[in-house]
């Protein structure tokens, strides 16, 4: 029997209403394992009708009292993680300990968020001038939104809402409907917590939910993850109402390899980057580029056989290294990807298209690919294709490798593997890429710092998470203060005031 998806609005589950429903698959099985509401506009309109009326109240609940509810929050994920974890599994098809790690790192947003008190207390000057004080306070915005993709179910709606509530908003999430179901779960979590009802509220929908909180003067600012055509069309279109926005978009992040990096390192290092989640993520690892040929022909070769030894399945098995794609649809696209590198007569070293899963052939694997001698001009170079599958071009030296990713238009993530300190503080300074790693194939930042990247992996200007989403999820008001004296009268001043 199949589960049924709702939503959760003043802190109560809301049931399916108007039979708008579509399905939820097991990506390891292919099999229907739920049906996920989409939620009609009065629905929405319900969700942010409670955010606004239960902001007053939040907005003045001190912040020490707020960081209370986060700090029973991270008891209560800590203690219910399995059942995260395995919703998380059904919906998405990560292996377990895969989800296990996507939770943890959305607990440690949940642990910045407890100590946000000391970022927002804001700036002070006494005597300014002649007995005039200044200061400068962060004071929320009120209703604020967040859209967030399928590959982080859990994570990255942890990256946003404790953050903006903690600050002294309120939030309607619109989780991804292939997998909705750990963010609802997450959701009672915090209620359970001590969040009053309406702070946060989650519906689920498609494209007319997400039109409606984009138009919807009530919510002020906006923040998105996911592909790039989506993440401008949702920036252009809340900024044209008068939102504030910041919108993640894609990648195609590229290693480096020097011909003095430590071999075995290095591709440990690429095989978890470029096929964990089964390259289901921004941060994912997807483009090799190897300075000279010897290094080219080692690499070639110590990958292909690494990803022979790859153990793919289903999502629930922690033996398993990768597990399926998220959906039948994204399983074509992917496929469609290899056929465009081979028919560009890049050079297919393993083929993913041929896996056959045993036991699970309706699920929708794809195993691990390798593209050698590949060209820029190529699709599978040009694109971000999120699946797994690792691309592989010859430089002659550093320098071509750093001007092909500057050149390239996403600037998502990077990383270099060398033992040449010289060089690697050559490249941290002149890549144009948001987060780099030296020897970190994953630089994805802890939770104090931020996360973001630049050209077109990023509209807006501030990163989310840590320090920037204080920034974000709020505004500086400024205040400059005098009590003249009672027997004291002045004349009027004409010139601009100074101190």
């Amino acid at each position: 029997m199949t589960s049924l998806v709702g939503h959760f609005i003043h802190g109560e589950h809301v049931a399916p209403q108007d039979g708008n429903l579509i399905d939820i698959h097991n990506p390891s099985t292919g099999a229907v394992c739920g049906q996920v509401e989409m939620a009609s506009s009065a629905l929405v309109q319900k969700a942010i009708d409670s955010a606004k009326a239960a902001y007053p109240a939040w907005r003045a609940t001190p912040p020490a009292k707020r960081a209370q509810v986060m700090f029973r929050l991270k008891v209560l994920l800590e203690q219910h993680s399995d059942k995260i974890c395995e919703l998380i599994s059904e919906e998405h098809g990560k292996v377990l300990h895969d989800a296990k790690g996507e939770l943890q790192r959305g607990i440690e947003n949940v642990e910045f968020a407890c100590g946000m008190p000391q970022l927002l207390k804001g700036e002070h000057s006494k005597d300014v001038g002649p007995g005039i004080d200044a200061w400068s306070e962060f004071q929320p915005l009120g209703v604020v939104t967040g859209i967030t993709p399928f590959n982080f179910p859990a994570m990255v709606p942890l990256w946003m809402w404790p953050s903006a509530i903690m600050c002294g908003n309120t939030f309607v999430l619109k989780p991804s409907e292939k997998d909705p179901s750990s963010a609802l779960y997450i959701a009672a979590l915090a209620a359970e917590a001590g969040l009053p009802p309406g702070v946060l509220n989650v519906v689920n929908g498609d494209k007319a939910a997400v039109d409606h909180l984009l138009e919807d003067p009530t919510i002020q600012a906006v923040s998105f993850v996911g592909s790039t055509p989506v993440a401008e069309a949702i920036y252009q279109k809340a900024s044209a109402n008068g939102k504030r926005c910041q919108a993640l978009g894609g990648a195609k992040n590229h290693a480096i390899v020097m011909p003095d990096a430590d071999v075995d390192n290095v591709v440990n290092a690429l095989m978890g980057a470029a096929f964990g989640s089964c390259g289901e993520r921004c941060m994912a690892l997807s483009v090799v580029l190897a300075v000279g040929d010897e290094m080219g022909d080692t690499l070639r070769d110590r990958l292909s056989a690494q990803i022979e030894t790859l153990k793919v399945g289903a999502g629930n098995d922690n033996s398993n290294d990768m597990g399926p794609l998220i959906s039948a649809q994204h399983f074509d696209t992917v496929s469609g990807f290899i056929d465009s590198g081979v028919s560009q007569e890049a050079d297919l070293v393993n083929d993913g298209r041929k896996l056959s899963v045993e036991g699970f052939e309706e699920g929708y694997f794809l195993g691990a690919t390798l593209f050698d001698k590949v060209k820029p001009h190529m699709e599978i170079y040009q694109k971000e294709i999120f699946g797994p599958v690792l691309v592989m071009l010859r430089v002659p030296d550093m320098q071509t490798a750093l001007e092909l990713i500057n050149e390239h238009e996403y600037g998502n993530g990077t990383c270099i593997f060398t033992r040449d300190g010289e060089a690697a503080r050559f490249f941290i300074d002149q890549v144009q890429v948001g987060m780099v790693g030296v020897n970190v194939p994953l630089p994805v930042p802890v939770s104090y710092h931020s996360f973001g990247g630049w050209k077109r992996s990023l509209f807006g200007d501030l990163h989310a998470y840590g320090p920037d989403s204080v920034r974000f999820y709020t505004r500086r008001k400024a205040i400059t203060q005098r009590w003249p004296s009672t027997n004291l009268r002045e004349g009027s001043q004409f010139s601009f005031p100074s101190n």
